[in-house]
């Protein structure tokens, strides 16, 4: 029989999933997407359609997420080994449709990993004792970015192939994901039950997070997406241009265990605005200065916030939900994020076609991330006259 693990384990396996799921299987396509654009696989309008077609798979993944049937588990360990097989895939071939159905499965599985780590973990780690290891788990996100990041970065400078990249993170996916299948710990207790069961309780859907949530998407996708390309544009050295998305990934992993110490003091509305705003802030730094400077400092700013926003975010969907509906909230919540992500690359991409620049869409982004915080930022003032 299994038994329920110490919270640091918890922890641990929650991070591991997200390195797996969300390092290689939603973000290994950022750094990698230099080189397959220098070895003339594919120019930028079919990079921005992939990405998208990786989003719609993202965003209809948050969608089942919602409806799950069997136990987290399960559902784990078989996303992430889909994960590890569609990676596999991008570097067996140089079809554009293994590569979008690649993608896609991809881009589903990640979003139910997220989903069902958001909502199992939370739970398991809900005693205020142990509320400071949410940062440990979504730490896993951003460790796992640097990690991709930093390896992409060291076969650039050996010259290695773009094929040669995508097989060597689908086998470090796979690996993991055979750690867990070997790992018997039930580290996650069952949800308590899902959007689809007649007997739970069902709260109303806040837009209050869910718009800024889905501005958040595609706020940060520019440069989630384009960060190593727009580096490219300005220096040319893969070790100078490399560097953004390694950067970009520690800035995410050491935010949310610093912003961890601080929720027993600001309320998660106070530092998801915050947050949001130098998302924006980050996201003008191009346009200010075109130098590598510039490219850092983005990097830190929206990699320094935009896991922060998804962990306050998700605990958010906890509070307003409770624990028996927090599934539908969080799986309302990255479809709606997913929204933003599919239009992000195809606006971008198409506007670097056109135009030669990715100063239009930095700046629309900006703006959505302004002004999508107002009916929070109403909300707020509302509650702080009440309690007044």
């Amino acid at each position: 029989m299994m038994t329920k693990p110490s919270p640091v384990l918890i922890a641990f396996t929650g991070s591991l999933c997200l390195i797996l799921a969300m390092g290689i299987g939603r973000f290994a396509y950022t750094p990698v997407l230099p080189v397959m654009l220098e070895d003339n696989l594919l120019d930028m309008s079919a990079a921005g359609a992939i990405a998208s077609i990786h989003f719609i798979g993202y965003a209809m993944g948050a969608f089942a997420a919602a409806y799950a049937v069997t136990t987290p588990r399960v559902m784990l360990i078989g996303a992430l080994g889909v994960i590890a097989v569609s990676t596999v895939a991008m570097g067996m071939t140089d079809n554009h449709t293994v590569w979008f159905v690649s993608r896609w499965l991809a881009g589903f599985c990640s979003a139910l990993v997220l989903v069902i780590v958001s909502t199992v973990h939370i739970k398991n780690l809900s005693d205020p004792a142990n509320s400071n290891l949410h940062g440990w788990v979504f730490a896993g996100v951003g460790a796992g970015i640097m990690l991709v990041g930093a390896g992409a970065l060291a076969m650039m400078l050996m010259a290695v192939t773009s094929h040669t990249m995508w097989l060597c993170f689908g086998g470090l996916a796979l690996a993991g994901m055979l750690y867990l299948l070997v790992e018997q710990t039930d580290f996650v207790e069952p949800s308590a039950g899902t959007a689809g069961n007649e007997g739970n309780r069902r709260t109303p859907l806040s837009w209050a997070i869910i718009l800024p949530y889905a501005a958040m998407g595609f706020g940060y996708i520019v440069p989630a997406t384009y960060l190593p390309v727009m580096a490219r544009e300005i220096l040319p050295s893969p070790l100078m241009f490399g560097l953004g998305w390694p950067v970009f990934g520690a800035a995410a992993a050491i935010s949310t265990i610093l912003v961890g110490r601080l929720q027993s003091r600001y309320s998660n509305r106070r530092i998801w605005l915050v947050s949001q705003t130098v998302m924006a802030a980050g996201l003008l730094a191009p346009l200010v200065a075109q130098s590598i400077i510039a490219i850092i400092i983005a990097a830190l700013c929206v990699g320094g916030t935009f896991m922060v926003i998804t962990m306050v975010g998700m605990k958010e969907a906890h509070r307003i939900a409770g624990p028996e509906d927090a599934q539908r909230h969080v799986a309302a919540m990255t479809f709606a994020f997913a929204t933003g992500q599919i239009a992000g690359p195809f606006v971008a991409g198409s506007a670097f076609e056109s135009l030669g620049s990715f100063s239009y869409p930095l700046v629309l982004a900006a703006a959505l991330l302004i002004i999508s915080l107002i009916p929070m930022l109403v909300r707020s003032g509302r509650q702080s006259s009440e309690v007044s």
